[in-house]
């Protein structure tokens, strides 16, 4: 997704690089890190032999800011999947993967009457078939690929399109997005969420402002934001974590959990004899209506 107006827009060829890259890291962690914090049996089938291959015979080369994203994009992984399960438990049985990329889940899916919609691009979408075929990956009955451009229908149009059930609970998950959208589109999104159904949960990840980090933080900080400028695809979405939570308890969401670096590693990343950890600007947040109760 990229910004553009008032409407992310999804470039052509860019959103199966950056899905590619995810993947890939995602798949880095099976490998390189033990104990795993995210344990994902199909990261390493979906890249493809080749890439699996190459990371076998591969060291953790990567350092700063490439082990602080892969610990960051382990980290958001899990705790989205973490609060699905709790809401799955709620009675949830609709999960929407917003900017899916190669996300795994629907394929390793675990609740009986989850129905998964992943939205992304056509184009995105049309190469994640090509990879799932290639590699011998069946498309479960319960995943509805829901292909969408920004320039021409909205989310709702489209989900709806899919078969979801606007009416009835859903939870989202968001990674990896908003620190490329403007602000009011990534607000937009989020306020369409609870807007539809008071139940509806979702998980997202957003960067705070540089200038709100300490020196550590804004080293770590730099390193990740050149390294995704240098790709083409610079940070351009920032929030301040106070007025977010704002944002959302005025749009109607009422529980809301934002996690730092510092509760992120707490979470999951104590006592490990391999330092992988996150740093940087780098939040996850969770946020639910006033009707998806507690487990």
């Amino acid at each position: 997704m990229k910004k553009g107006g008032s409407e992310p827009i999804m470039i052509e060829d860019q959103p199966s690089r950056t899905a590619q890259r995810v993947a890939l890291r995602r798949a880095a962690h099976q490998l390189w890190d033990h104990p795993r914090v995210f344990d994902d049996p199909v990261a390493l089938k979906i890249i493809g032999v080749d890439e699996a291959e190459n990371l076998a015979r591969s060291q953790p080369a990567d350092t700063g800011a490439g082990q602080y994203l892969r610990a960051f994009i382990t980290a958001r992984s899990r705790y989205a999947e973490d609060q699905l399960a709790h809401a799955v438990i709620r009675g949830t049985r609709q999960y929407v993967v917003l900017g899916a990329g190669l996300d795994t889940f629907a394929c390793r899916n675990p609740f009986a009457g989850l129905h998964v919609f992943e939205v992304d691009h056509p184009a995105t979408q049309a190469w994640k078939r090509k990879q799932l075929e290639s590699v011998g990956i069946a498309v479960p009955a319960s995943l509805a690929f829901v292909p969408i451009d920004f320039e021409k229908q909205t989310l709702a149009q489209a989900l709806e399109l899919s078969g979801f059930k606007a009416d009835q609970p859903a939870f989202f998950s968001w990674l990896g997005v908003t620190p490329y959208l403007v602000n009011e589109t990534a607000l937009a999104i989020l306020r369409w969420v609870i807007s539809v159904c008071s139940s509806n949960g979702i998980v997202f990840d957003y960067v705070v402002p540089r200038s709100s980090l300490g020196p550590l933080s804004r080293v770590a900080f730099d390193l990740l934001a050149n390294r995704v400028a240098a790709a083409g695809e610079p940070f351009v979405g920032f929030f301040a974590p106070l007025e977010l939570a704002r944002d959302l308890r005025n749009m109607g969401f009422a529980f809301i959990e934002d996690l730092d670096a510092e509760k992120i590693n707490e979470r999951y990343f104590t006592g490990r004899s391999d330092h992988l950890r996150v740093a940087g600007a780098g939040r996850l947040l969770c946020a639910r209506g006033p009707q998806a109760k507690t487990p």
